[in-house]
């Protein structure tokens, strides 16, 4: 069992600040803004006096390090720098057990600033910095074949070069014989992309991820299970997150309708959407059935909405292991 992906490896400085906060920066609340290093700078300097959290984050490698986390062998490979941030990712990925396949060059290692209102909302600003310049000549294809899984998201689309890496190993998809999961993970991603993220479907991937906004977007239909039915005749397997309503899943035509778990107050959605893939993606590698996968996925993201950050601590992770080696599906 194992799962390559490449995403953007990004150290997370979380902060708690008050919406006079978002305002003072500038910031629409609740958005996701790709920044360059002077705005960078300024929000670091303004939350300085603040509690930051730092941790190491992205997409993709939350989803690899939670599958990791549950027994999944998992393979990162992204852009870092030649700094004390990229060393500090490098040395994390090993102690979490995933291996590394991290590549170094000349750009500072990547932030992600995720400023948390007294709401719970999140405003997300990722400086991308190393990975813009990560490319088909920095992957690894032995990775790739040896996996039964290749995961990416729609955050790889931000630069030419991080593109041409996903279609490098996309080409490989009928010779080596991995499934394709994709994650559009970017409403503002599908704006751009459209056309190319449907052929993408249309063409490489088994499953594909999205919320209902990215789905919107996509099909152009404001109904959650309308858009998982519409992606579903695209692609085998299409799930529609629906926020707090649950998820729906389309399975070669056929519907399901995934409820919630958990918290209906959740303390912190950074990561919530990257470890409901991990979720599904555990049930997929373990056999378990798409509605099964879909269950545990939703338990999982249940989970990680009740704590702060995108990622479970070391105990977390043993006890979910273990429910769900011993458990699943019943009892909870």
């Amino acid at each position: 069992m194992a799962v390559y992906g490449i995403g953007n490896p990004l150290i997370d400085l979380l902060c708690f600040v008050k919406d006079e906060d978002i305002s003072a920066l500038s910031l629409h609340k609740g958005s996701m803004n790709l920044i360059d290093e002077d705005k960078r700078k300024e929000i670091v300097e303004y939350i300085r006096k603040k509690e930051i959290i730092y941790s190491c984050g992205g997409s993709c490698p939350n989803t690899m390090v939670t599958l990791k986390s549950l027994g999944i062998d998992t393979t990162l490979a992204g852009g870092i720098g030649f700094d004390e941030l990229g060393d500090m990712y490098k040395t994390r990925l090993n102690e979490l057990g995933v291996k590394d396949e991290l590549i170094k060059n000349a750009s500072p290692t990547g932030t992600s600033i995720i400023l948390v209102s007294e709401d719970r909302e999140r405003t997300m600003c990722t400086y991308l910095g190393a990975n813009r310049n990560f490319s088909d000549d920095d992957v690894n294809l032995n990775s790739a074949k040896e996996a039964d899984i290749f995961y990416f998201t729609g955050y790889m689309w931000d630069t030419e070069s991080q593109q041409k890496a996903i279609r490098k190993v996309l080409e490989k998809k009928k010779e080596y014989g991995f499934k394709v999961a994709f994650d559009i993970a970017d409403p503002f991603a599908v704006g751009r992309y459209r056309q190319t993220f449907l052929n993408i479907l249309k063409d490489y991937a088994d499953i594909v991820f999205a919320n209902s906004e990215e789905a919107r977007s996509l099909i152009d239909n404001y109904d959650a299970y309308e858009c998982a039915r519409s992606i579903g005749k695209i692609c085998p397997v299409a799930v529609v997150k629906n926020g707090k309503k649950g998820s729906y899943i389309s399975e070669k035509g056929k519907m399901y309708e995934i409820p919630i778990y958990g918290s209906s107050k959740p303390v912190d959605t950074t990561g919530a959407g990257d470890t409901y893939a991990a979720g599904f993606l555990y049930g997929q590698e373990k056999g378990y059935s798409i509605e099964d996968s879909g269950k545990i996925a939703s338990i999982l993201a249940g989970e990680i909405i009740s704590q702060t950050g995108a990622q479970f601590s070391r105990d977390k992770s043993t006890e979910l292991k273990e429910y769900l080696e011993n458990n699943f599906p019943s009892n909870y």
